[in-house]
């Protein structure tokens, strides 16, 4: 079979281009909706008012509300997990590494708590909707990828209850959102210090 003619192929390139910075347009108008309601109060005629869009163009752009909100929660961990792997680049020696990733665990908390509070969300209900499962498990993946480059970064072996040990991280860190949306949250200092002892146990 022929390939397509070069322009032809350039003009399919930009037209997904263009689809898909559409998609992210409205993904972030979404999330400040679903930041607000949550999964399970947010409908599309939410998401669509928020994105000054018809249903009819939403549909265009996504199967259904479970599409995208996927698309919206895989967009946002992508940007995470990159920031993460970023900050852990530039750390130098097990002291920076611990608080690289102290900084990044207490900025999560303090400035995307609505976000994570939707992942937590997302990944429950991935327990009784098949629909969710592939994206939770993609994205803790890439999660426990985190902590594995954190091994990495340190020429430390690698241990082979990784995924434990992000299991464990990962309740600390759930703990600590939870208890930040109470009546007496602590301050950032205090957060980054738990994080620090906590990471200093097994990095």
């Amino acid at each position: 079979m022929n390939e397509l003619p070069a322009k032809l192929r350039q003009r399919n390139a930009r037209k997904r281009a263009k689809r898909e910075e559409k998609k992210l347009q409205i993904a972030s108008s979404a999330l400040e909706a679903l930041k607000e309601l949550g999964y399970a109060n947010t409908s599309l005629r939410d998401i669509a008012a928020k994105s000054d869009l018809s249903l009819g163009m939403l549909h265009y752009y996504f199967e259904d509300r479970s599409d995208l909100i996927i698309f919206c929660v895989r967009t946002y961990k992508d940007e995470f997990v990159r920031r993460f792997s970023e900050a852990l680049d530039r750390a130098e020696g097990r002291e920076q590494v611990i608080a690289a990733f102290s900084g990044e665990l207490v900025a999560a908390i303090v400035d995307d708590e609505m976000i994570h509070k939707l992942w937590y969300d997302i990944r429950n209900q991935a327990m009784f909707d098949d629909t969710f499962r592939p994206v939770a498990d993609e994205i803790e993946a890439m999660l426990i990828g985190i902590v594995r480059k954190a091994y990495r970064r340190l020429d430390r072996e690698i241990p082979d209850d990784i995924d434990l040990l992000y299991a464990m991280l990962d309740g600390v860190f759930r703990y600590l959102m939870q208890r930040q949306m109470g009546p007496d949250p602590v301050s950032r200092e205090q957060l980054r210090r738990i994080f620090e002892r906590i990471l200093s146990q097994f990095l």
